[in-house]
Order: structure tokens, then sequence, then C-alpha cells
């Protein structure tokens, strides 16, 4: 019998749309089904336990590793270097539905390498945004209005993404985010 083609879900959006959160939820939801892996990246930039979920590598180690093919993807935004882990690799050839939080800037670059890639575009009001990177508390009150500012990615040419509105409650968000995944595994 033929092993199961697992997949990789690509979440993407602007800062503050609760796309960490989202991701943490549906963690947690999906925790009994090993089914769904869900990918800590590795980043450049110390980790805020209560903000990020993420592996932090200084940069000298991170351009190394890279050098060494030692990452499933690799790219970089916002001035800091993200990768995803080799595991990923290896939980797509187990047949699993692997998550991660990336950039837009490189969903065209993992669509090619992973056959088998889904996006789920996450949105939100901008009010709520703006709140959202306020709290956080890694920029001041210009950078913020900066971020929000920039004009936002768009998702390549001839990728159609699931998109999720995390405007209402969390719970809402989390719900939405879990169907989607089941959608994408063909449950």
């Amino acid at each position: 019998m033929a092993r199961p083609l697992g997949a990789l879900v690509l979440v993407v959006g602007p800062s503050g749309v609760g796309k960490d959160t989202l991701i943490a939820g549906a963690k947690q939801a999906l925790d009994a089904d090993k089914q769904y892996v869900f990918v800590r990246r590795i980043v450049t930039r110390p980790a805020h336990a209560a903000v990020e979920d993420h592996d932090s590598l200084d940069l000298q180690t991170f351009i190394a590793m890279e050098a060494a093919d030692r990452f499933a993807l690799s790219w970089e935004a916002h001035g800091l270097r993200y990768a995803l882990p080799l595991s990923v690799e290896t939980d797509i050839a187990l047949g699993k539905v692997v998550v991660a939080n990336v950039s837009r800037h490189m969903v065209a670059g993992a669509c090619a390498k992973y056959p088998n890639c889904s996006v789920i575009l996450i949105t939100a009001e901008i009010s709520l945004r703006a709140e959202r990177l306020t709290q956080r508390g890694r920029e001041n009150r210009q950078q913020v209005t900066a971020r929000l500012a920039r004009e936002s990615a768009p998702v390549p040419a001839g990728i159609s993404p699931i998109v999720i509105d995390n405007s209402a409650s969390v719970s809402l968000g989390v719900t939405a985010f879990v169907l989607a995944l089941r959608r994408i595994a063909g449950e």
C-alpha cells in the first residue's frame, strides 16, 4: 500500500493578524491527533515566549547552517533571517500535515519545492492589527504605524489561499483555522 502524501500548510498574513495565536489554538485543539505537526520556526531574534513561539539562532550560526543545507526552507523578512527545520521533510514523507508560519515572499519557492502545499491567509481589521502590534511591545508607535502603512505583499499568482478573517473572537478564529486544516487533510 502506498504511503499517504503529507502536506505543507503555509500560514501567512500581515503582522498583527494573529497568526501565532491561531496556530497555538489549533495546536492545542489538535494535540491528540498526531497527523498534525506544528513547526517551530528558527529566527535570528531572541524568543519572547508570551508573544512568539520560535527557536533562536545568532546570525553567524544561521548563515553556516543555511550554507550546509540544514534547513527545509529559509528566508529574510523585516531585517531578520527565518528558517524551517529539516524535520519538515520527514514529517511530510510520513504523511503528516505540517503547519508553519512563514512570509508571503517565500510562498512561491515553497510551493515549487513541496508540491502538496496549501496556503492559509489570515486577515484582520487594521484597527485590531494596530492594537495587537502595540500590545506586543516590540516596536514604538511610529514603527507600528510604518508597519501598518506598508503595502502587504500579495500571495503569488496561481495560488488560491484559504482566507480566514481573524477580526472576531480568538475561539472563532481558531475554529475556522482548525476546520481549514481538516479540509486540507481531506477529513
